[in-house]
């Protein structure tokens, strides 16, 4: 199949805003198996060997982002009553509304439509829940100008709404990257609550490998799965932000998702990474009800796929996540936490090596932070996809 692809344009700033760049060329749906021909992550995580064992069922992932359309046919039935804690701001069937929340819930759930499900976008958990909650603005929202200011409380109250409504998962694809990211105490309680709930919290390193590898936020907190991005090769996405807190990689380029206008894009960045792995815990939880929000995260650690020298970098974390690896050894019990630590080191700046100044811990209040709630959300979409067949694999 071709692609016809534009550079991504990028909007504002990833470190001071809402970031989604979007090329939107007049051109129809992609053709059905042309998507599900370009899926190419969920074979890097090798989810239909995962499948065998479980799709997810009975397990709700929480996705705090701009919106989930619940009416998208690849979403139906998945996406259950959420929660809105902006308030303002586009509205459900306006154009910039929900783009980078639904893109995140299908790669998470997403079920495919049409006569056996074979249209559309697939995710790695395609029985999981989604619950939506509202937390950031599009980019491109005409609101978002009200927004501009201190982070606020939206991220914060979002997390602790999620688990305590049933939230298993929760799937952070946003944060902020900026030089003056800073850590916010109601953001790391929230999460820490969170945990001890028995939630797995998910979120995107950054996308800052290009601009200085600024510290992200929420991925910095103690306890999260912090996920850099990797390539169809499994090597590290130009982009990706490469610090201490990086726990495991997933597929971040190149990567199809769904979109309220019902079309299919190519997209990048360490949003669909962690949103990939999101996918991916949902199927763990499944196979393994009774692990601790812990023990998942040093599970995925310890069956990461192509491991960096010395089982570790700032690049990959341990390795790319391998879901099928994962399930089977909740399956089996097997749930030593040999080959990484449970908990992320309590500090924020420079990490366990030499420190950089990146002004880290000390910065004033972070200004123009979408609706006050989180910071950039971390995905690029480059193209919509055309009406073609796929070539025939070589």
């Amino acid at each position: 199949m071709t692609v016809r692809r534009r550079r991504p344009r990028v909007l504002a700033p990833l470190a001071a805003a809402l970031a989604l760049a979007l090329a939107l060329p007049a051109a129809p749906p992609a053709h059905a198996d042309a998507i599900r021909a370009q899926e190419w992550a969920l074979q890097a995580l090798h989810a239909e060997d995962a499948w065998r064992t479980t799709k997810g069922a009975g397990v709700t992932v929480a996705v705090l982002d701009t919106g989930v359309d619940d009416g998208h046919p690849d979403l139906r039935g998945r996406v259950l009553p959420g929660k809105d804690l902006i308030g303002f701001g586009a509205a459900p069937g306006e154009r910039s509304w929900a783009r980078h929340g639904t893109a995140m819930a299908g790669i998470i759930a997403g079920r495919g439509h049409g006569p056996d499900d074979a249209d559309g976008v697939m995710g790695v958990a395609p029985e999981a829940r989604i619950l939506p909650v509202r937390v950031i603005l599009e980019d491109a929202d005409p609101a978002r100008p009200k927004a501009r200011g201190a982070r606020g409380s939206a991220l914060a109250d979002g997390i602790r709404w999620a688990a305590d409504h049933g939230a298993d998962v929760i799937n952070l694809s946003l944060g902020d990257d900026s030089d003056t990211a800073h850590p916010e105490p109601r953001e790391d309680a929230a999460v820490q609550y969170a945990l001890s709930k028995g939630a797995v919290v998910v979120a995107s390193a950054g996308n800052g490998g290009e601009s200085g590898d600024h510290v992200s936020y929420p991925a910095a907190y103690p306890g999260v799965i912090a996920v850099t991005a990797v390539d169809r090769y499994g090597a590290r996405a130009a982009f990706s932000t490469r610090r201490w807190y990086a726990t495991v990689s997933g597929p971040g380029v190149d990567v199809v998702i769904a979109d309220p206008d019902r079309r299919y894009y190519e997209g990048w960045g360490t949003s669909a990474a962690a949103a990939f792995v999101s996918g991916a815990v949902a199927l763990v939880r499944a196979a393994g009800p009774g692990l601790s929000a812990a023990e998942i995260r040093a599970l995925l650690v310890r069956t990461a796929q192509d491991a960096p020298p010395g089982g570790r970098s700032d690049d990959l974390g341990a390795g790319l996540v391998d879901a099928a690896a994962a399930v089977a050894a909740a399956g089996r019990g097997t749930l030593s936490t040999r080959g990484g630590a449970a908990e992320a080191p309590r500090y924020f700046g420079g990490g366990p090596g030499p420190a950089r100044r990146d002004g880290a811990g000390d910065a004033p209040p972070t200004p123009a932070l979408a609706a006050g709630g989180a910071g950039a959300v971390l995905l690029a979409v480059a193209a919509v996809l055309r009406r073609r067949r796929p070539r025939r694999a070589a």
